[in-house]
């Protein structure tokens, strides 16, 4: 292939692609349903002060098993 033919073909692609890109956010758009406002009565406030760290005393680490026992 020359170049010009393959510029050509790199162009029709990136057509092509734009055009797929541009129905799939039309899809997007009419199946998603609308984003519901925030209710501010709701709304449940998160402190910045650091939680107790006592909560934690009897937890296991997620995903790496209990402290007094070892993996198979």
């Amino acid at each position: 292939m020359s170049l010009h033919d393959d510029l050509t073909a790199v162009r029709r692609n990136l057509n092509e692609l734009v055009r797929s890109v541009e129905r799939l956010e039309r899809d997007v758009a009419r199946q998603a349903p609308a984003v519901p406002e925030a209710d501010p009565a709701r709304m449940v406030s998160v402190p910045d002060t650091p939680y107790d760290s006592s909560l934690w005393t009897d937890s296991d680490d997620e995903g790496l098993g209990a402290r007094d026992r070892r993996a198979p």
